[in-house]
This record gives C-alpha cells, structure tokens and sequence, in this order.
C-alpha cells in the first residue's frame, strides 16, 4: 500500500498535482489540512480514498477536525495540529496521541517536514507544499509504504 501524504497547500494546487503525477498510482491520499477551498480538486484528482481535515485558514469549510481511521493495521489520527501548540514542538500531540490509543498521528500547520518514530507513536508532518519553512525552503510531501508484512516505511521527499 502506497500514501501521499500533504499539508498546507493554500490553494496553490500546482505542486499537489505534480506529486500526483510524479508519485501515481497511490492508494490513498491524506491531507493534513489549510487547502483553503480546494477540497473537491484534491479530492478528485487524487484518483483513491482521500482523508482529509480543516485547517487554521480552511474558513468556513465543513470539513472534520480532525480524524480517525486505518492505514493497514495500524490506527491513525489525523489533525491540522494548530490546536496541539505544534509551533511549539510536537509533545503534545504525541501525548494526546498516545492519549488516544493510535499508533501514528499525522498532522501539519509547521510547514516543515517531520519524521519522529518512538517506540509507542509515530508522529508525522509532511511539510508544506505551498510555503515551506525550513531550512532550504523546498517543498515537501511523505510517501508511506506499507511492505508485504504491513510494516510502516516513510519518506520525506521535495520538490
């Protein structure tokens, strides 16, 4: 199993459907919130399944908060992450992750990219695909790949 994973794309829906083409076929995309109205493109182009939460400037979206759901046989929760002080770092999250009894939270709002694997979470921020923060400001997506045991690889790639 192949996923695309993407944040932050401010309605600058070039690079998504760049990654699209680039990374096709997929079987699932997430997005970890801020599309500022370009859910349905998203969505649609996406081509699979498509998880996907509100944003900090997702105003007036009627889309969820956050989520729940599985990747293989492991639990997901998935957020934007403004509301767990990400800015700040991501011990919260991972806390209120763990809180919750998933194995994996994804989340973004930091527009940097962030793979953090312990031994009781694993936390993941795919970055930005419109305007990225960190150091080199490139953006960035996460693929995760499930292998033939259904074990979690992921991978920070730029554009």
């Amino acid at each position: 199993m192949r996923v695309l994973i993407v944040s932050d794309t401010h309605r600058k829906n070039n690079n998504y459907l760049e990654v699209l083409e680039r990374v096709s076929p997929v079987d699932m995309v997430v997005h970890c919130g801020d599309a500022e109205g370009s859910e349905y493109l998203i969505c649609e182009s996406a081509g699979c399944p498509v998880e996907i939460v509100t944003g900090n400037n997702d105003f007036f979206s009627e889309l969820p908060r956050e989520k729940e759901f599985r990747i293989g046989d492991y639990r997901v929760w998935l957020t934007h992450g403004h509301n767990y002080y990400v800015t700040m770092g991501n011990e919260t999250i991972k806390e209120e992750a763990i809180a919750r009894g998933v194995d994996i939270v994804i989340y973004g709002h930091t527009h940097k990219p962030l793979i953090d694997i312990e031994d009781n979470i694993i936390a993941v921020n795919p970055g930005s695909l419109a305007y990225p923060r960190q150091e080199g400001r490139r953006p960035s997506y996460v693929m995760l790949e499930l292998d033939s045991q259904g074990k979690a690889d992921f991978t920070i790639y730029y554009l």
